[in-house]
C-alpha cells in the first residue's frame, strides 16, 4: 500500500512539473486542476505494477525547475487579477478605489492609502489651496481619468411615443370603432361616394386629436429638458488656486476641496478635511431621519445628494457623476411619470362617465329601434312595414340593421367630449410659455392651476424680496455710534478683540492676489461678506496675521435655533484663552453682563444700561437694519483645560453692534400691491427680528 501512495505523490509531482512544463496560462488553470483531480484519483486505484510505465511516459525535461516540486497544487484554489487601466497622471490611486473607500464607508482602506492626507498626495491636490487649475490641461485629465459631474438621463422620449400614448386612451379607442363602423354603414347603405363622410370625419378628428396631444406633450418634455438643466445648476463654492470661488456644480471634478455650510447639498462623494460641528441629513440615501455626525476620525465620508444639517466644513471630492452612490440611484430611474393636474384628472373622470352614459343610452336605443324594427313598428318612405316576417329581402334586413346600428354609433360619437382635456392641456401650456416670458420657471402644468387657486403667498425676504447685497451702514461701539470713517476712535484692545472676533468667528474667506494689488475678493454668505468686507476696508484688519496667531480649539456653528456662533481660541504669544460670540442682537445681548464703553474700559450691564442697548438695537430695526452684535469672554485655563472644550455663553461681555442693509428689489412694491389687488395676500417670512421684519414690510405697503 505504501508504494501505491508512493507511485501517486511522483506521479503528482509529475503532473505539477508538467504543468509548469507548458505553461499554461491563468485562463486555462481552472480546467487543468480539474483534470488533474480527476487524473489523481483514478490513478490510486491503479495498481503498483503500472507505476514505471506511467512515469515514463510523463517525465518531464530535466531543464524543468524543481522548485515547483515544493507546491502542494490545491484544486479548489483560485486566481483572480482585476486588470485595471489607471490613468498616466494619477498612477497611484484609480476610480474604483475611491468608490468602494467612500461607499463601504472603510476606515481600514482609508487607513492602508494613507488617510485624507495620502489621497491628496495621490490626487495631486493641497488641502488648503485646492486643485492648480491655470492649466485647462488639469482639469481635462482629471475628466479623463474620473469622469464628469454629470447624470444620465433615460432616453428621451420621441413625437411616436407620445402619438401612440395618446392613441391608447381608450376614449380614442372607442372612437375608432365607431369611425370604422360608420365607415363601413355608411359605404353599405350610401355607396362609396357619399358613405364615407360619418367614418372618415371621425377619422380625421380623432387624427387631429392624437397630433395635437402628441405636439403638446414633446414640446412640454423638451421645455423640461431646459428647465431642469437650468434648475439643476446649482453653485457650489471650491477652494482653486488658494482661492474661494463659486463654481457650477457640473464643473466639480475630482480633487476639488468643496466648502461646506448649513443648507448646502453635498455635490459629490468625498472625504472630510476639517470643519466644525457637523450634522449631515442622509435621509436622501438610507431613508433614517436622524442626522449623522461627521468627523475626521470615526466617520469621514461624504455621500452626494445628502444635506448639510448643521455645522461647515471642506471636503475632498473623490468620486463624481455615476461614479456615486447617488448617481448609481439615479441610474436606476426611468424618467418622469407622466402626471395629471388636478383639473385634468376631474375631467377625464367626467369624459369617461359621460363615454358610459352615451355607450348605455346607444345601448338602448339600439335594443328600442331591433324591437321596433322585428315587431314591424317601422316604416320607409312609402308607407310600408320595413320588416314582414319572411317575405323581407336578406339585403333589406341587413340595410335596415346598418341603419339601426349607424344612429347608435352617433349617439356614442356624440356623446363624448373627446377634446375637453386636449383643451385643457393646451391652455396650461399655453399659461407656462406666458409665465416663462416672465422669467418665472414652471416645471409642471399644475402649478399653473395650483397658483390660480392660490389665497396666499408666502414668501422668503432675503434674496426674493430684497437684492440680498448686503452692507455695513452703521455701527455702534459701546452706547455710541461711529458715524462716518472715525473708526480711529475705537480703543486698541476693542479693536484687536473685534478682528479676533471677525476673523475667526466666520465661514467667509478673504483672498488677495498680492501683496500690490489693492483689490479683495471676499466670500461666503452675503452676511459674512458684508462684515468681512467692512473689518478689513474699515477696520484695516488682516485677516491672515490674525489666523497666525491664534488657534481655533472649538466652534460652534450657526443654526437657526440659537441664531449666533461662537468659538473658542486661544492666543500663540501668551497662551490665553478667548470665547467670541456673533449673531443675532437680542441674542447677545441676553448673554451679556458687561460691555466695553468708547474708551475701551469694562462697564457692568445694569438693567438701564440693558433697556438702553434694546433701544438700540430697536431703532437699527426701525431702520430697516439687520443688526448683529459682538461678544467676547477671556477664559482661565482652570475653566478651559483639555478636559473642557466648552464654548461659555454667559458673563459675556458686548462689544459692540453692527447694523447691515439689504436694498429692496424693484418692481416689488408694485408685484405686491397687483397680488393684492387680485385677492391674494402676501406673508413674509424671515429670521430678522420683529421689528426690522415690520420697518420692511411697512416700506413696500405704503
Amino acid at each position: 500500500m505504501s508504494s501505491i501512495i508512493s507511485t501517486n505523490l511522483q506521479f503528482m509531482e509529475i503532473l505539477v512539473d508538467l504543468h509548469e512544463t507548458v505553461k499554461v496560462s491563468i485562463s486555462n488553470k481552472k480546467r487543468w486542476q480539474l483534470a488533474f483531480a480527476t487524473i489523481y484519483c483514478s490513478r490510486a486505484f491503479l495498481s503498483p505494477f503500472k507505476k514505471q510505465q506511467i512515469i515514463n511516459k510523463f517525465t518531464p525535461p530535466n531543464e524543468i525547475s524543481s522548485d515547483w516540486r515544493k507546491i502542494s497544487p490545491n484544486p479548489s484554489s483560485r486566481i483572480v487579477i482585476d486588470v485595471v487601466e489607471k490613468h498616466p497622471v494619477f498612477p497611484d490611486i484609480d476610480q474604483p478605489i475611491l468608490t468602494n473607500l467612500v461607499k463601504e464607508k472603510s476606515l481600514n482602506q482609508l487607513a492602508k492609502l494613507g488617510g485624507v492626507e495620502g489621497i491628496s498626495s495621490s490626487l495631486k491636490t493641497n488641502q488648503q489651496n485646492g486643485i492648480n487649475d491655470t492649466n485647462p490641461e488639469v482639469i481635462v485629465s482629471r475628466h479623463e481619468a474620473f469622469g464628469m459631474n454629470t447624470y444620465q438621463k433615460p432616453p428621451t422620449k420621441s413625437f411616436f411615443h407620445y402619438a401612440y400614448e395618446a392613441l391608447k386612451d381608450p376614449t380614442i379607442l372607442i372612437l375608432l370603432i365607431c369611425a370604422a363602423l360608420s365607415l363601413g354603414f355608411g359605404m353599405k347603405e350610401d355607396g362609396p361616394k357619399e358613405g364615407w363622410y360619418d367614418g372618415g370625419s371621425i377619422f380625421v378628428a380623432v387624427f387631429l386629436v392624437i397630433s395635437v396631444s402628441a405636439v403638446s406633450n414633446f414640446r412640454q418634455s423638451r421645455q423640461f429638458d431646459k428647465l431642469s438643466k437650468v434648475s439643476n445648476n446649482i453653485p457650489v463654492e471650491v477652494v482653486r488656486n488658494g482661492r474661494r470661488q463659486q463654481i457650477s456644480i457640473f464643473e466639480i471634478v475630482v480633487g476639488d476641496v468643496v466648502c461646506l455650510k448649513i443648507g448646502d447639498q453635498v455635490p459629490a462623494d468625498g472625504l472630510f478635511i476639517d470643519g466644525h460641528s457637523l450634522q449631515v441629513d442622509e435621509s436622501s440615501m438610507t431613508g433614517e431621519s436622524e442626522h449623522v455626525e461627521i468627523d475626521q476620525i470615526m466617520n469621514p465620508f461624504w455621500f452626494s445628494g445628502t444635506k448639510v444639517a448643521d455645522g461647515y466644513a471642506k471636503m475632498l471630492v473623490t468620486s463624481v457623476g455615476m461614479n456615486t452612490t447617488w448617481g448609481e440611484m439615479m441610474s436606476t430611474i426611468s424618467g418622469d411619470s407622466d402626471e395629471q393636474t388636478p383639473l385634468q384628472a376631474r375631467l377625464n373622470k367626467l369624459t369617461s362617465s359621460i363615454g358610459k352614459v352615451g355607450l348605455l343610452v346607444a345601448f338602448l336605443v339600439l335594443v328600442v329601434l331591433l324591437v321596433r324594427y322585428f315587431t314591424g313598428n317601422t316604416e320607409d318612405e312609402n308607407g310600408n312595414k320595413e320588416f314582414n316576417g319572411s317575405k323581407t329581402k336578406v339585403d333589406d334586413v341587413i340595410n335596415g340593421m346598418v341603419g339601426i346600428i349607424a344612429a347608435a354609433v352617433t349617439i356614442v360619437v356624440v356623446a363624448i367630449p373627446e377634446g375637453l382635456p386636449l383643451a385643457v392641456t393646451l391652455t396650461l401650456a399655453y399659461s407656462m410659455k406666458r409665465m416663462m416670458a416672465d422669467q418665472a420657471m414652471v416645471r409642471k402644468l399644475s402649478a399653473c392651476e395650483t397658483m390660480g387657486s392660490a389665497t396666499t403667498i408666502c414668501t422668503d425676504k432675503t434674496g426674493t424680496l430684497t437684492l440680498n447685497q448686503m452692507k455695513v451702514t452703521k455701527f455702534w461701539q459701546g452706547k455710541e455710534t461711529i458715524e462716518g470713517k472715525n473708526y480711529t476712535l475705537i480703543s486698541s484692545n476693542v479693536l484687536e478683540l473685534f478682528h479676533q472676533g471677525i476673523s475667526l468667528n466666520t465661514t467667509g474667506s478673504v483672498y488677495k492676489a498680492s501683496k500690490l494689488c489693492l483689490d479683495f475678493e471676499f466670500s461666503g454668505s452675503p452676511t459674512e461678506k458684508a462684515i468681512l468686507s467692512w473689518a478689513v476696508l474699515e477696520l484695516n484688519m488682516d485677516m491672515d496675521a490674525v489666523k497666525r496667531d491664534c488657534n481655533i480649539v472649538n466652534v460652534q456653528a450657526f443654526n437657526s435655533e440659537k441664531k449666533r456662533s461662537g468659538i473658542l481660541m486661544k492666543k500663540a504669544g501668551d497662551g490665553t484663552s478667548h470665547v467670541h460670540w456673533k449673531g443675532a442682537a437680542e441674542m447677545i445681548l441676553a448673554l451679556c453682563s458687561h460691555y466695553y464703553d468708547l474708551e475701551g474700559n469694562v462697564k457692568a450691564l445694569n438693567d438701564d444700561e440693558r433697556t438702553k442697548f434694546d433701544q438700540i438695537i430697536q431703532g437699527m430695526a426701525a431702520s430697516s437694519l439687520r443688526c448683529i452684535a459682538f461678544a467676547h469672554k477671556q477664559v482661565s485655563q482652570s475653566e478651559n483645560g483639555e478636559e473642557n472644550k466648552r464654548i461659555e455663553e454667559n458673563g459675556l461681555t458686548l462689544l459692540g453692534f453692527v447694523g447691515l442693509k439689504d436694498p429692496c428689489r424693484p418692481g416689488v412694491k408694485k408685484a405686491v400691491e397687483d397680488c393684492q389687488y387680485a385677492g391674494v395676500n402676501i406673508k413674509m417670512i424671515t429670521g430678522d427680528n420683529v421689528f426690522t421684519a415690520k420697518a420692511i414690510a411697512t416700506e413696500w405697503d405704503t
